[in-house]
């Protein structure tokens, strides 16, 4: 039986603890302020330091997508304990890290590499990411961790709603203009993951509403599903999340919920922000 590594990048945004205990590679981003420079590991620059600096910050930072070199390294180190890997990445349309893990692939042309655009980012990656991982524990083979990574994905369910537009004028998202009449108008807007893309899902008028109407939409989006599973994520927004968790729990009755930060290359996009993933999980055969 091939001992199976699963390897992402930071942006799935997966609990420290889970990556340890499921065996999850991570290779990290690069987070630029100025000519500061961090790997996104969560450990380099801390969630609560990357807050303070993107407060302070007067222009969004800029984020490197990992090196093919940074992928042939983890790979390389990899092939010494395992026989076959499963590589799963941000979406392409949001950046070049799949496109680097490609090229590092070709580096080891007697070897098994599976290279996964998920055309996703933060935990709907995540959830790809961890499905994998625990399957891979279970022995199960490369061909039907494919097949369950296919199965999933289109089911994954996204809704993010910033609680500033600033973060978003700053990176170019949206115009200034638009972003002052967004803001004197208190419009909140819910976005959603789309095409690989961040897009416009509903805007709605203050923040107590546009709360409620994720878990109206989470409702629309999934009506009946037999085993939702679900992650409520923040940044600086703990007691926000924590309501939602709440909210969640009594409303949708969820069979799994997890907490979860936003990792510093979403957060540097969406600043302060609540994010919920859902999907209705098939039973593993």
């Amino acid at each position: 039986m091939a001992k199976i590594a699963i390897v992402t990048d930071s942006t799935s945004d997966i609990p420290a603890d889970l990556l340890k205990k499921l065996d999850i590679n991570i290779v990290p981003l690069t987070i630029l302020f100025g000519k500061e420079s961090y790997k996104a590991d969560g450990i380099d620059l801390p969630i609560k330091d990357f807050y303070i600096k993107l407060q302070s910050s007067k222009i969004l930072p800029k984020t490197i997508q990992p090196s093919p070199g940074d992928f042939i390294e983890i790979y390389k180190n990899l092939f010494e304990k395992y026989d076959e890997i499963i590589s799963i990445h941000i979406s392409k349309k949001m950046s070049g890290t799949a496109d680097s893990a490609m090229i590092a692939k070709k580096e080891f042309k007697n070897k098994k590499i599976e290279i996964i655009d998920s055309g996703l980012v933060h935990m709907p990656l995540g959830f790809l990411v961890i499905e994998a991982a625990s399957m891979a524990k279970k022995g199960y083979d490369i061909q039907s961790i494919i097949e369950r990574i296919k199965l999933i994905k289109p089911q994954m369910k996204s809704l993010f709603v910033p609680k500033t537009l600033e973060y978003l004028q700053k990176g170019g998202r949206i115009g200034r203009a638009k972003s002052l009449i967004a803001s004197l108008l208190e419009i909140k807007p819910i976005l959603t993951i789309n095409l690989g893309e961040v897009s416009p899902y509903k805007n709605t008028r203050r923040w107590s509403q546009a709360k409620e109407e994720i878990i109206n939409s989470m409702k629309i989006m999934l009506p009946e599903p037999e085993n939702l599973v679900v992650s409520v994520g923040d940044l600086d927004l703990r007691e926000d999340g924590e309501e939602m968790v709440q909210k969640i729990k009594d409303q949708l009755k969820p069979s799994e919920i997890m907490r979860v930060d936003f990792g510093v290359i979403v957060g540097a996009h969406l600043g302060p922000a609540i994010g919920i993933t859902f999907y209705d999980r098939p039973l593993l055969k």
